[in-house]
Formats: C-alpha cells, sequence, structure tokens
C-alpha cells in the first residue's frame, strides 16, 4: 500500500483496525530524526531506562524539536485524509527497543487516556496516577474514536518485536485478551520498513514478541482524537 490511495488504507483500517504504508519519510529526514534523537537529554524523570527498554513519556513534549520532523507532509496528509480535518495529538510516546531485548509485550488493547486531572466523571475509570501524570479508561466511544500512529525509525518484522494483532478485534469492544477464542481468531505480523508507519485502532488486540536477531527497534508512537472531554477534564498533552 502507498500513499497514492489512502482510501484503501482507510477502509483496511475500518474493517481491520490497522493498516501499513511505507516510504513515509525520506532517508534525509530520518538521518535529521536521528540526529535529534542522539542529542537528547536522557536524565529526566518522564524517560523509563532499563536493559531491556528506553521510553520517553510526553515525547512531543519533552523533544519539541521533533515536532516538525515527524510531521511532514506524508503525515499530514495521512491524518487529514484518513482520520479527518479536526484530529489533534492527545499522546506520544517514543520507545527503543534494544539489539539485546528480551522486552516482549502480551495481547493487549490500549484502554487508557492522557488527563490532566483526576476527578469524579460517570463511566470514566478506573484510574492510575504515575508521577503527577494522569490515566483512565474512558467511555468506550472515545477509545473507538482514537488512531495511533506508529512511526518506524527501523526495519521491523517479526525476529524484532513488529507489532502482531488480531484483526477486527477492534469491533468487538472491550476484548479480554484471556478469552481470545484462537479458533475463531487469526494473527496478523505487522512488518513495517525503516521510515514506514503503521496506523492502529486502540482497540485492536495487539502484542509483540523478543528480538531474537539482535537488530534494534525504534518507535514513535502519536494518537490523535477529534473529541473533546466532558466538563473541565482536558487531553494532558492535546497539541494541534
Amino acid at each position: 500500500m502507498s500513499l497514492n490511495n489512502l482510501k484503501i488504507n482507510k477502509s483496511h483500517i475500518q474493517e481491520y483496525g490497522f493498516t501499513v504504508i511505507n516510504t513515509m519519510f525520506s532517508q534525509t529526514e530520518l538521518e535529521e530524526i536521528n540526529h535529534v534523537l542522539q542529542h537528547i537529554d536522557t536524565s529526566k524523570e518522564n524517560f523509563r531506562k532499563s536493559e531491556d527498554l528506553f521510553a520517553i513519556r510526553q515525547f512531543l513534549k519533552e523533544v519539541p524539536e521533533i515536532k516538525n520532523l515527524v510531521f511532514n507532509e506524508n503525515i499530514q496528509r495521512v491524518i487529514k485524509e484518513i482520520f479527518g480535518e479536526k484530529y489533534f495529538v492527545v499522546k506520544s510516546i517514543y520507545f527503543d527497543k534494544p539489539e539485546t531485548s528480551n522486552w516482549y509485550v502480551a495481547y493487549h488493547q490500549d484502554l487508557t487516556i492522557s488527563v490532566d486531572k483526576k476527578l469524579d466523571l460517570p463511566d470514566f475509570g478506573p484510574w492510575t496516577t504515575k508521577k503527577n501524570q494522569f490515566a483512565v479508561q474512558p467511555p468506550l466511544d472515545i477509545l473507538e474514536n482514537i488512531y495511533t500512529i506508529r512511526i518506524h525509525l527501523d526495519d521491523t518484522d517479526e525476529n524484532n518485536g513488529a507489532l502482531k494483532v488480531v484483526p477486527k478485534s477492534h469491533a468487538k469492544g472491550i476484548y479480554r485478551p484471556e478469552t481470545i477464542d484462537w479458533t475463531i481468531e487469526t494473527e496478523e505480523i505487522c512488518n513495517v520498513e525503516k521510515g514506514g508507519i503503521m496506523i492502529m485502532k486502540p482497540l485492536t488486540l495487539h502484542g509483540s514478541n523478543r528480538t531474537t536477531n539482535g537488530k534494534k527497534r525504534r518507535v514513535i508512537h502519536i494518537e490523535f482524537s477529534d473529541r473533546e472531554l466532558p466538563e473541565v477534564l482536558q487531553w494532558s498533552e492535546r497539541m494541534n
């Protein structure tokens, strides 16, 4: 699939919950992004470091100079044509899964959103608070409306932790992973080339395996919505 016909990608997301579009970033653009990433001050508290994973939460806020590089013309076109005119950023994370990483992720849905405060609201909960950051499970219709773009800075396949997904699972509401019936469901590995993206709905069941080929995998994960939250609750990372 390519940028030539985003309608195909859009319908693939609607039906299956995900799509892959390669060659979104040129070699030069990737080098510029890499340059910024190599010069980050990694001592901040929003940065998580272990042997298996390096992650930056609120990535676009923490590393503002990356923003213009990430939102190139191709990405802007995808947001406009696949998501819609009114979508804005609501969450961003950078993941670096090193070459020797044993990090794997069991099947799950992304069920929480990041917000600016904790409030008693009907249909919002459970809540979690980490380092003054608030996450909550919102009503289903808010989750169904979100799109996630995963920008791949390295070639990614089943040997270095490409995402596995259960096609069409995004349309089944809250789907507990332990109840997956593999006689009905299928699994698909989403290989993505360096400079490509995967788009998915957060309710699509997804997971990833350990790295076995000694190749790193770096991903910029950005979530988008066009919804305002109720009352005085705000998206904590809202960015147009």
